[in-house]
């Protein structure tokens, strides 16, 4: 099986979607809800501090009756957060998101810095089409046209 690199690699190339710790909750929604990503990444001067998710906003906002627009995203931000490595295979990938009950990983380099984020999507989608490949292989070897 391949590595997290492979997904990145084949990612379409976009900017990175960040939120401020001191903007509002309800900016950063806005701003995840313009992208159509269910995660952003929370970065201070060029660093991840955190990782704010819709999760954090039904827990910490929505479940707990606060206002969004006076809500500060590190009050409610996801601060310890699970990484992986470009280098790291798809399968402890995938073992990562389960263990920890995530569906969005930063991908950092050796020196922290942010690689690019793997949602559980991207891991479907390469899982998906690398099954598809295996079965054409299959049903030609089968009808004898391998």
């Amino acid at each position: 099986m391949g590595t997290v690199n492979e997904i990145l690699s084949q990612k379409q190339a976009r900017p990175l979607l960040s939120a401020r710790p001191d903007e509002t909750v309800l900016a950063a929604t806005q701003r995840m809800n313009e992208h159509g990503v269910g995660a952003i990444l929370v970065m201070d001067a060029g660093r991840m501090v955190g990782i704010f998710t819709e999760r954090d906003v039904l827990r910490r906002v929505v479940a707990e009756e606060r206002l969004p627009s006076t809500v500060l995203v590190s009050e409610v931000m996801t601060s310890k957060v699970a990484c992986c490595t470009p280098e790291t295979s798809i399968e402890d990938a995938q073992n990562l998101m389960r263990q920890f009950r995530i569906r969005h990983v930063p991908v950092v380099n050796a020196d922290g810095d942010v690689q690019g984020v793997l949602s559980i999507g991207d891991l479907n989608a390469y899982l998906a089409s690398k099954q598809e490949v295996a079965i054409h292989f299959l049903q030609e070897y089968l009808h004898g046209r391998t």
